[in-house]
């Protein structure tokens, strides 16, 4: 197969375009046999000893013409506008942060910024305007920086498959490739030599340290880099956010670039923003394809002894993991990841939660080999998690992508396109181990996935679909160490290993698109995430024993590209054009950590969802406050203390309980969940974003029946959350007849139990609750003071009848309108003589928490004398007068708040939806 290529798309047009506009006015170069040694700067191209090499005749300020030109016929933000042409600087001293004059060195050359989302072809635009800023301007060296072995085999292989089709658009103009070889320096007196187009790709670790072999004097007096310097290279940088490092653009500046040009989806600096194709804009363009997600999680998983190690972190003279298990909090048993050094207990970590009592003190902690030894002689390696629902979930992944990926060849049945799913693993151990022999057998990943192939290869609705065996559709692109053993690819460093293995599925690409071709299911590293993909992915499963940190769109943009036929055409389709990801966590999350990637990456705002930090004022106290007279009066009559006492029987509170328990839902074993949706962008009537949202396409849900817990001292648990007796907590259980639920899912029994016991037990003591007054103690007026702080200007109203209450401002929750026309009505009518939003330290104690309710008042109706002081708890209007739409625990406060305020003489307590309600 041989992939085609559309030369008339026209964002790629555009973006070249745009490139070739910032040196509009450069003039082009004479005849390649014209030239004079005297007169250099007058072309595109300068004849030095060394041969060949480019020159730039425009000023900075025709640069900087050029490049506003652009960026506003891109229609580009005002603040990616550019002022002036920003340069490249670094520190020599890693000590200094930031550009200190006399410090840092700053570059002369002029740096642009291309911004394009992955899978719209990226690299075939800048590879096209190579031969574009050739054919305009005569420009001939250019040199590819590319940060990692995955990316630089991915640009081969495009300058390979792209050569014919640009050789065909350039009338067939002179072109050379290469890639920098420590071990083929004659090709860099070559690259400087020819009089045509060069372009060579480096990888950016090959020339960043004096004693990298190209920074090196030769036999020949010169270093090797000198013949890249003396040719003024174009340096085009693949992935620029992974050279912002000092060292690294000391290295690209000492290449002596005549400009650069960076590309890339994410950004870290944009150095003069030339074009932005960001992925909103992408996704609407039917660019790239849409994104759907299978979510596969475990609900009610808090019982057996989980334990994932999540990390390490080295000490001059300590080593501490980070490890993620169940803690014991006061609102139940939570995953949550602590710190753990040699010698620590898991039983003491996770505040005495009984399933790690026995045998798990932290033996041995080995930071090099990345495991933690237990004194039960039990090893957890780094990735790996133990316990929980782990490997259920992860089965469940496979199985739910291996039932994707058979709905898309069903789909696609007769269109020749062919179905390619990808697995990132984390351990090569889970697909491939080697026996005592040495011999290869199957790791559990393997396993599953043969059985869940198998199981819908012979689904009535799928059969005859694939007629392949299950061990020959799926494979492994591993490193391999000396032996031939596959291991695991270290994501700091890569070896000649890596190299290899980066070779082949790059060289893999077409064979992979052939439907004759029975492999369709990779199982790759880790390190292969980036750099690597192919138009026909669309299924993406990352099979982390923990929650995946690799960012979300450098994960789904593997599969991005539109899909191929077998003639190489692509297909234009947006019904077939859907990536489906397979992730270990529910959609909201996803789609959030998404949404917040766009955000920082790109700009890409969110209406209404991000404050503006600067529209901030101080709310203050007005001048002379405590002499006002209407607040003195109030504030005598409501500042006084209480205390409650609680008065409830036991039997009655067993009674409650029993009869709560046996309506509680049944208790369920632990369930794999799966729910599918398909990623939308929001907008609103004018066409702005809002948000990441999803159309929610289906669910199921299945029974985990295989697992055993063992029962912990469940009496114990609940007391130390409820605080009942042993044998009250006894009679409760057993007398509701549900015990025996507690083995389908212990922890889920326990919690709850503890839930419904304490909300029995809140309800009866609030029933039966009495305040008194505290003789001699008061709130104190320095609460007010507590309340002068900075808020955003859209929580304020502003106090313009300043006589009516303390402060410059009224706080008030910005979603509540309640709160908001409670307060101008405040503002406006005649008989309310003061108002003031009480303090948050102004608060009544209750059995379940602080109160603090919302505002204090004097009324005074028409035509009396008699002022009447209230305390007004501001709600929506029907929750006001039915509290049954209330939820309870603001319910059992307002309560009593009620038995408070009945016993401060002359201060009327109500809950209202508006001023009017404020009645005696």
């Amino acid at each position: 197969m041989k992939l085609q290529f559309d030369k008339n798309q026209e964002y790629q047009l555009q973006a070249i375009q745009s490139v070739i506009d910032l040196f509009d006015g450069q003039p082009l170069n004479n005849s390649d046999f014209e030239f004079s040694m005297a007169n250099t700067n007058s072309g595109s191209i300068t004849f030095t000893e060394a041969g060949v090499g480019n020159n730039l005749a425009l000023t900075e300020e025709e640069l900087l013409t050029n490049l506003n030109k652009v960026q506003k016929e891109n229609e580009l933000r005002e603040d990616e506008i550019s002022p002036a042409i920003e340069k490249l600087w670094y520190n020599e001293d890693a000590s200094v942060k930031g550009v200190l004059e006399g410090k840092s060195v700053v570059t002369e050359f002029p740096n642009y910024s291309v911004e394009m989302e992955t899978g719209t072809g990226k690299t075939y635009v800048y590879l096209r305007s190579i031969y574009e800023l050739n054919k305009v301007y005569g420009f001939k060296k250019f040199v590819i920086v590319v940060p990692s072995v995955a990316i630089r085999e991915g640009v081969i292989k495009s300058l390979q498959i792209t050569f014919d089709h640009f050789q065909e658009i350039y009338e067939n103009q002179p072109a050379d490739y290469k890639v920098y070889d420590s071990g083929r320096l004659t090709d860099l007196g070559n690259f400087a030599k020819s009089n045509a187009i060069q372009i060579l790709v480096i990888n950016i670790d090959s020339f960043t340290k004096d004693a990298n072999v190209i920074n090196q004097v030769r036999e020949t007096g010169i270093k090797p880099i000198e013949y890249i310097q003396k040719s003024n290279p174009i340096v085009i940088i693949d992935e620029p956010q992974n050279m912002e490092t000092d060292i690294r653009k000391r290295a690209i500046a000492n290449l002596n670039p005549l400009f650069t040009l960076r590309y890339s989806a994410t950004h870290k600096n944009l150095y003069n923003l030339v074009y932005k194709l960001d992925p909103v804009k992408a996704y609407d363009l039917g660019l790239v394809k849409q994104i759907e997600v299978d979510s596969v999680v475990a609900r009610n998983d808090s019982s057996g002894a989980f334990i994932s190690v999540d990390g390490f972190r080295m000490a001059k003279k300590s080593v501490t993991a980070k490890v993620s298990i169940f803690v014991n909090e006061k609102t139940g048993v939570q995953k949550k990841q602590v710190s753990a050094k040699v010698g620590d207990d898991l039983y003491k970590l996770s505040k005495n939660w009984d399933i790690y009592k026995d045998g798990y003190v932290v033996n041995e902690i080995d930071a090099d080999n990345q495991f933690i030894e237990f004194s039960s002689g039990q090893i957890v390696y780094q990735g790996q998690a133990v316990g929980g629902l782990t490997d259920q979930v992860l089965r469940e992944m496979v199985d739910a992508t291996v039932e994707n990926h058979f709905k898309k060849e069903k789909e696609l049945q007769g269109k020749g396109i062919k179905v390619l799913s990808i697995f990132f693993i984390d351990r090569v151990a889970n697909y491939r181990e080697y026996d005592d022999s040495g011999n290869t057998v199957q790791g559990k990943f393997a396993e599953w996935f043969e059985e869940s192939y198998t199981k819908w290869q012979n689904m009535p609705a799928y059969r005859g679909l694939l007629s392949f065996k299950a061990k020959d559709v799926h494979d492994g692109y591993f490193s391999q160490d000396k032996a031939g053993k596959y291991k695991d690819t270290k994501e700091t460093r890569t070896t000649k290993a890596d190299d290899d293995t980066f070779n082949l599925i790059m060289r893999d690409k077409e064979r992979l698109l052939d439907e004759k071709v029975p492999l369709r299911f990779i199982f790759s590293h880790s390190a292969l995430r980036e750099g690597w993909d192919n138009p026909n992915v669309f299924q993406i499963c990352t099979l982390n024993e923990t929650k995946s940190d690799i960012k979300k769109r450098q994960e789904i943009g593997r599969g991005l590209r539109l899909c191929v036929d077998q003639t190489g055409a692509r297909n234009l389709d947006r019904a077939i054009n859907r990536l489906t990801v397979i992730a270990n966590e529910a959609y909201e999350s996803f789609s959030k950590a998404l949404q917040k990637e766009i955000e920082e990456d790109c700009g890409v705002k969110f209406e209404g969802r991000i404050k503006n930090a600067r529209a901030r004022t101080s709310v203050k106290l007005k001048d002379k406050w405590m002499e006002d007279a209407l607040f003195l009066e109030l504030w005598e009559k409501i500042r006084a203390k209480t205390e409650y006492k609680v008065d409830y029987s036991t039997e009655e509170l067993i009674a409650n309980c029993v009869a709560a328990l046996q309506a509680m839902p049944p208790i369920e074993r632990p369930v794999i969940y799966r729910e599918k949706n398909v990623a939308k962008f929001v907008r609103d009537a004018k066409g702005k974003l809002i948000e990441l949202g999803g159309e929610q396409k289906g669910s199921k849900e299945k029974m985990v029946k295989d697992t055993n817990y063992e029962i912990p001292d469940f009496i114990a648990y609940i007391q130390s959350k409820t605080e009942l007796t042993r044998d009250t907590i006894t009679q409760i259980v057993l007398n509701s007849n549900r015990l025996g639920e507690i083995f389908n899912n212990p922890q889920l029994f326990m919690d709850s139990v503890v839930r419904i016991i304490k909300h029995e037990f809140d309800r009866i003591k609030i029933n039966g609750i009495q305040y008194e007054k505290i003789a001699g103690q008061v709130y104190e007026m320095k609460l007010f003071e507590s309340a002068e702080i900075e808020q955003y200007l859209e929580n304020l109203i502003e106090v313009k009848k300043q006589a009516k209450t303390l402060y410059n401002y009224v706080a008030i929750d910005s979603l509540s309108s309640p709160e908001r026309r409670f307060a101008e009505d405040c503002e406006s009518r005649d008989d309310i003589l003061f108002y003031v939003k009480l303090p948050r330290t102004f608060v009544v104690k209750t059995p379940i928490g602080p109160y603090n309710p919302d505002w204090a008042l004097i009324k005074k109706e028409d035509g009396e004398e008699t002022k009447i002081y209230f305390i007004a708890e501001t709600k929506d209007p029907k929750a006001a007068k039915d509290r049954t739409l209330l939820r309870d625990s603001e319910r059992l406060k307002i309560a009593c708040a009620e038995k408070h305020f009945e016993v401060i003489d002359h201060v009327n307590y109500r809950v209202v939806g508006s001023v009017s309600d404020l009645k005696v």
